[in-house]
């Protein structure tokens, strides 16, 4: 009985755990319009934003439970865009505000992926990034399509962070080191995007166009001058949730050693410890490798010609491999 309650509470206590750490280590400052601010959380909203960091799923789950949508709340990542459709149409009759969130470049920026974009764009004759990568817009394009008759406004959320801060990762949340995050949010209306797909994937292409140089902005002043600050608070029931799990999954734990009686002599004692020593180490290497540094870096083929037959976007996935 012990073993299979240890078996539930500390892998959902770790869990909750972490979410509760993201929450209190995780400082972000949103820069966002009143009229807009006011409706996060009380509306359908699809999201897109640049994928900057390693735990930028973290920062948008931090968002929506300041919001009070976190319950409600789906990040697409990568390859997972193209099942969109199985189930886009099933949030038409969701009872509660939702928000859909899509990191549309497709991978963690990091400057080997930066490159590669560059070299693309180049090769194409588009705008040459800085500070993003180059969009992929199938995912958007499916969104916006299934979308649109029951998701009133796209939040267009730009992630950066401050000179004075660290940039957020897992292994710094563990070692209970906290982070800046600045989240410029601008309310778009899904009504006022073009009709043909073709027109939605260039709208989504200029957007990016427009993050890279709201983010040039971001690095010369060191903030996001254009929008006011919002207060989004940090409730109390973040903490208690943290020190409840925590509690909980200490007994799990506990009740799992007692019941293994691994605490009944100074060998069990000693296995245990090394366990835990190599649980701790691996966890760590794990989580190093997550890391978009360590991610894998782009390859650029050599440019083809515009009037190829292929789709711009068939074309970029050939010429950036930006695969984590």
């Amino acid at each position: 009985m012990a073993i299979a309650a240890a078996a539930v509470i500390v892998p959902l206590g770790l869990l909750f755990f972490i979410s509760g750490l993201a929450v209190n280590l995780i400082q972000i400052e949103v820069f966002a319009e009143h009229e807009s601010f006011n409706l996060m959380g009380k509306e359908h909203a699809l999201v897109i934003c640049n994928h900057r960091s390693d735990i930028d799923w973290l920062v948008g789950w931090v968002l929506a439970q300041r919001s009070g949508c976190l319950g409600s709340t789906l990040a697409v990542m990568k390859k997972s865009s193209k099942f969109l459709p199985a189930g886009l149409q099933r949030l038409k009759d969701f009872p509660r505000p939702f928000w859909l969130a899509l990191f549309v470049e497709g991978t963690r920026f990091t400057q080997a992926k930066l490159l590669a974009a560059q070299e693309y764009a180049t090769s194409q004759g588009l705008p040459v990034p800085r500070n993003v990568l180059i969009p992929r817009t199938k995912g958007f394009v499916s969104a916006v399509s299934h979308m649109r008759s029951f998701v009133p406004a796209i939040y267009d959320m730009t992630v950066a962070i401050p000179k004075s801060s660290p940039s957020p990762t897992m292994l710094r949340l563990f070692k209970g080191q906290s982070s800046v995050v600045h989240v410029h949010v601008k309310r778009r209306l899904m009504k006022e995007l073009p009709e043909t797909d073709e027109a939605v994937a260039q709208w989504c292409k200029d957007l990016f166009v427009e993050k890279d140089k709201l983010l040039d902005k971001h690095i010369a002043e060191d903030t996001f001058s254009d929008q006011p600050l919002q207060d989004i608070g940090r409730p109390i029931k973040s903490l208690l949730v943290v020190a409840f799990w925590a509690c909980l999954v200490a007994y799990g734990a506990y009740n799992f050693l007692r019941w293994s009686s691994l605490l009944s002599s100074w060998k069990g004692i000693a296995l245990s410890a090394v366990g835990l020593a190599f649980v701790t180490i691996l966890m760590q290497i794990m989580i190093l490798f997550s890391q978009s540094e360590r991610s894998t870096p782009a390859k650029v083929a050599p440019g083809k010609p515009k009037n190829n037959s292929e789709s711009s976007d068939a074309r970029r996935d050939k010429q950036q491999n930006l695969d984590k």
